[in-house]
């Protein structure tokens, strides 16, 4: 099986609707987990715009399952590192 790394999509490539959608969907589908303390969905929002804008996640399409998702920027490293055919 021929597996493709993941692509970083660079944030300023997608408008701030898309960037907001893909923000959106993220938290709908992850049901994170944030303790004791209730995080309104709107402070979920801005978290990950502080983390997006200084580089600690990333947006990332899946080549293979064609879906785009968040990923920290350790996780990107792995994944990338992953698929990469050795020589």
């Amino acid at each position: 099986m021929d597996t493709k790394s993941p692509l970083e999509v660079a944030l300023n490539e997608l408008s701030p609707e898309a960037v907001a959608g893909v923000i959106d969907g993220f938290i709908s589908r992850e049901g994170t987990d944030y303790g004791w303390n209730e995080i309104s969905h709107e402070q979920k929002i801005r978290q990950i715009n502080g983390q997006l804008n200084s580089g600690l996640i990333k947006i990332v399409f899946d080549p293979n399952t064609e879906s785009v998702t968040l990923m920290t920027k350790a996780e990107f490293k792995k994944r990338t590192r992953a698929t990469i055919p050795s020589v």
